[in-house]
Parts: structure tokens; C-alpha cells; sequence
């Protein structure tokens, strides 16, 4: 597998945000080709078009079928016919729409293990098309709905979410002893499987100020005290102020953070080079950019891909990692011998010999 290149799916995304510039920024580097195979899911023409609007030096070949790819070069995969109208910059009911065409074609794909790891570029909730966030969509299409569990990375640290996507006043309901113990167990597994951590750390936070609200005591505590009694290493509840404030996050492989901003937020604030997002809990291995469509600046050529690159490299370790974590379990060395044992009632009810004092006798 290690003089294996990995292929590498990445959707386009929103087709007016900035996809596009961060798919051919990425892989003006040469050397990214040597590292991986890249299959974009899109569309020739509106990928002609981004070429295009942003002066980029972007060759690519196209490809109808996964099976057609070739090493060595960027194979455009064509999703879909029909003309889209591109708007740089403007989010519209079509361009959403073409977006999650080339991303579901990317999870059918997957299904037939038709390549080996799965970047996502952004694609922004649109209402006019329905379409709810790239994470609920893979995690649906991929039949991993209560396993799936998104985890935010920069360069200091991993952060984890106990609840995502929902208001402030929603957040305190979703947090169960059971929810918790899933969240990490998850976390946990991933940490040992996806990036080969042999005993990973994680620490839980706090939902209250001080941790000493009902949350604390009677939920998140006792989770984290059953997590630890099966042998993780779970620790906590820490209040967010403090255990961010005097970088107690460099002990720890990962953090679980109750909500999305008390984990993001300081995240962010913290990173220097852009943050990154990994899918965990499902069963492929896929990752996203920290970015969003970013309507304003698309089409502008000022584009940062460093966190979009940073996620082709995290897809492309981890990808090697699961396959090795995972290939010992598939194929277990057989049993050189069997113990043999008398289990009559004979044996199990006799009363054992009494020894005597003298070494003699017992040899007789």
C-alpha cells in the first residue's frame, strides 16, 4: 500500500463560491501529484469557466467513470450534462443544486469503493435547494447517521463536537449520558484507528461557566467516569475559560466541546495556518476545508488553499492509517494450539490430594 497512490475524490462544491480556486491552487503544486491521485467531481465546462475567470494554469483531464483515471495527472470526472449559469459570488438554487450533484455521484461512488478518500469542498446550506449541510447529507447517504462525528483541526489542537448545528437554548437537551458515551467512544476509536494514537487523551468540557451546574453532575461527569472504567482516557469536565486560557488543550489528543462555538471559536482564535474538518465515525475516510463557499471573495483569486491542502494531506494519512490499523483484525494469525481440558464432573468435583509434610510420600 505505501508505493500505492492514493485516490483522492474532492468535489467541487458550490459551483459560484470558490471550489474551483481552491482545487487548482492546491494542485498547481507538481509534487501534490506525486503524492496522491485526484478525481474531481464536476462539471469540464463550469471548471473551464473558473480557469478562466481566474487566469489559473489548470490542466485537467476528463473522465466519465472513476475505473477511467490515470496517475500522474487531475482527472475531471463529469457529473452531470446539463448547462449550470455560473455567478461568482452570488448563491443561487442552481449552483447549490450542481454541487450536491457531484457530491452524491462522489457518495455513490464511494459505495463501489471506486477510490480510496473523500475531500469535500464547500457547499453552503441553501434553503432554496433543500439542502440541509454536507455533513447531515454524507452521513445519511452513507447510512452512518448516529456514528458520524465532526472534528475541527488546525495545527495546536482537535476539537470535537457533543451537539452540532443547533440554537444555544437546544443545546442542554441534547446533552445525554448516552449521547456523550457514543460521542466519545467515537472520538476515542478514530483517534486510535484514523491517526495510529495508541492510548489518545481526551478531555471533556464543561457546559456550565464554573462545571458545577446539574449538566455536570449528573450527565457529563458520570459519562466521562463510565468512558474511563473501560479504559479510556477521558478526563473532565473542564470549564471552556480556563482549560483554553492556560493551554491545558496541549495535554490532550483531542477535546469534546459541548457546542459548536465554545470549541470553534477559540480554535480559530488560536490558528495560525486555517482550520480543517475531518467526518469521523464513517466508513470512508473524508474530510473538508475550514472554509465556506465565501461568496465575496469568489472569483477574486485571493483564495488561501492552505487549510483545503492541509485536508488532502489529513485524508491521505489517515487513509493509510485505517488500512493498516485494519489489516492485522482482517486477516488474525491462526491458533498454534488447543489447550486441552477435562471438564467431566469428575475433575471439577474432586477433592484435591492432601499433601504430606514429608517430600517422599508425595512421590510414592
Amino acid at each position: 500500500m505505501e508505493d500505492k497512490k492514493i485516490r483522492v475524490a474532492i468535489t467541487q462544491g458550490d459551483t459560484n463560491g470558490i471550489g474551483y480556486e481552491l482545487i487548482f491552487k492546491t494542485f498547481a503544486i507538481p509534487e501534490m501529484l506525486e503524492l496522491c491521485t485526484p478525481i474531481i467531481y464536476g462539471s469540464p465546462k463550469i471548471a473551464a469557466y473558473h480557469r478562466k475567470a481566474l487566469d489559473i494554469e489548470a490542466n485537467f483531464s476528463i473522465i466519465s467513470h472513476a475505473e477511467d483515471v490515470r496517475d500522474g495527472r487531475i482527472n475531471l470526472l463529469t457529473c452531470f450534462d446539463e448547462e449550470v449559469k455560473v455567478e461568482l459570488g452570488t448563491p443561487t438554487k442552481e449552483s447549490a443544486e450542481a454541487g450536491v450533484k457531484a457530491l452524491q455521484r462522489a457518495l455513490n461512488d464511494a459505495q463501489q469503493e471506486a477510490f480510496d478518500t473523500l475531500v469535500v469542498a464547500p457547499l453552503d446550506k441553501n434553503e432554496q435547494a433543500r439542502f440541509s449541510g454536507q455533513k447531515s447529507f454524507i452521513a445519511n447517504a452513507l447510512k452512518a447517521q448516529d456514528n458520524c462525528l465532526c472534528l475541527i483541526m488546525s495545527e495546536k489542537m482537535r476539537i470535537a463536537l457533543a451537539t452540532d448545528d443547533l440554537s444555544i437554548k437546544d443545546v442542554a437537551n441534547a446533552i445525554t449520558h448516552d449521547n456523550l458515551v457514543k460521542k466519545i467512544a467515537t472520538l476515542h476509536q478514530t483517534l486510535k484507528r484514523d491517526f495510529r494514537i495508541s492510548n489518545p487523551r481526551i478531555a471533556v468540557l464543561a457546559l456550565n461557566p464554573n462545571a458545577d451546574g446539574a449538566e455536570e453532575k449528573e450527565i457529563i461527569a458520570p459519562a466521562i467516569k463510565q468512558m474511563a472504567e473501560n479504559g479510556v482516557q477521558a478526563f473532565g469536565p473542564f470549564p471552556a475559560d480556563d482549560f483554553f486560557g492556560t493551554e491545558k488543550y496541549n495535554a490532550f489528543d483531542a477535546v469534546l466541546a459541548m457546542y459548536h462555538d465554545q470549541g470553534v471559536t477559540p480554535l480559530k482564535t488560536l490558528s495560525t495556518g486555517g482550520d480543517y474538518g475531518f467526518y469521523a465515525g464513517l466508513p470512508i475516510v473524508c474530510t473538508e476545508s475550514g472554509d465556506t463557499a465565501q461568496f465575496n471573495i469568489a472569483g477574486k483569486n485571493v483564495v488561501d488553499e492552505n487549510a483545503f491542502r492541509q485536508a488532502i494531506y489529513t485524508a491521505i494519512d489517515a487513509c493509510r492509517n485505517r488500512i493498516n490499523y485494519d489489516e492485522p483484525f482482517a486477516h488474525p494469525l491462526p491458533k498454534l494450539y488447543h489447550e486441552k481440558r477435562d471438564e467431566s464432573e469428575k475433575v471439577r468435583f474432586a477433592i484435591p490430594k492432601k499433601r504430606s509434610e514429608n517430600p517422599e510420600e508425595n512421590n510414592e
